[in-house]
């Protein structure tokens, strides 16, 4: 699945969501269902209800998260192919260097790849230049970038996280309103009014949860994918940056 697009990764989550909505629909009983998705809603046609709503959004960003972990796990292994001298002793000059370039293979190109695009585009800069030191310059701007790229794939995540509360919030007024449309002095009808109460309630807490999982797997994911940026840096800078030689 490490090959599909995000788009094609968020429908098949989200088909997931429907069937796992589907299986807790007839699975839960009543009351933990009226709490999880509002099965029965007084006041939404059920399955179009904030609950489930909140759900498929969730597993969209599980979706998202997934694509994310899979990259960071290809860019550690990218550490391990070992496109460089690792002993104390190798020094590379510029005619050693087509034989690293042809280790690289199609790794430039494909959506994750730290490490090889950024000895690629040093080792080209150092065969221009003959300059140990804007080979280190061009590293450097290459990480700014990857870092900032790193940014950008989290924005809809970030979005969703806060997305699912906002529903919540939406539920929870819905539900108010709802309740407050069933006061009547005349003929207090209490059990509507706690129902639409409950859905009210209901919506914040399951967003809130659900809301806290998806953040939480966020730090730890967007922290894996940093730290497989740092270890490129690091392998980049010591067995090719400080290896460079110009001979006299």
């Amino acid at each position: 699945m490490n090959n599909l697009s995000r788009p094609v990764v968020a429908l098949i989550f989200m088909g997931v969501a429907i069937v796992i909505i589907t299986i807790l629909t007839f699975a839960l009983p009543e009351k933990m269902a009226e709490i999880v998705l509002d099965h029965n809603s007084e006041i939404f046609l059920y399955p179009f209800t904030i609950q489930n709503a909140m759900l498929v959004l969730f597993f969209v960003g599980l979706g998202e998260l997934f694509v994310r972990w899979q990259d960071s796990l290809q860019e550690f292994a990218y550490l391990k192919k070992g496109y460089l001298p690792e002993d104390d002793r190798t020094v590379l000059q510029a005619h050693d260097l087509a034989t690293y370039v042809a280790r690289l293979k199609g790794d430039t190109k494909h959506r994750s790849g730290f490490l090889p695009k950024m000895i690629f585009r040093c080792i080209l800069q150092f065969q221009a230049t003959r300059s140990v030191e804007q080979a280190n310059e061009i590293m450097n701007s290459m990480v700014d970038i990857f870092f900032h790229q790193i940014e950008m794939k989290y924005n809809i995540l970030r979005y969703i996280a806060w997305v699912i509360p906002t529903f919540g919030f939406i539920g929870t007024i819905v539900g108010i309103a709802a309740a407050l449309k069933a006061v009547d002095p005349a003929n207090l009808d209490l059990l509507a009014i706690t129902a639409s109460l409950a859905v009210a309630f209901n919506t914040t807490l399951i967003a809130l949860l659900l809301s806290a999982v998806l953040v939480f797997f966020i730090h730890i994911i967007q922290e894996m994918e940093e730290r497989s940026l740092n270890e490129s840096v690091n392998y980049c800078l010591a067995n090719l940056i400080n290896r460079l030689y110009v001979a006299d």
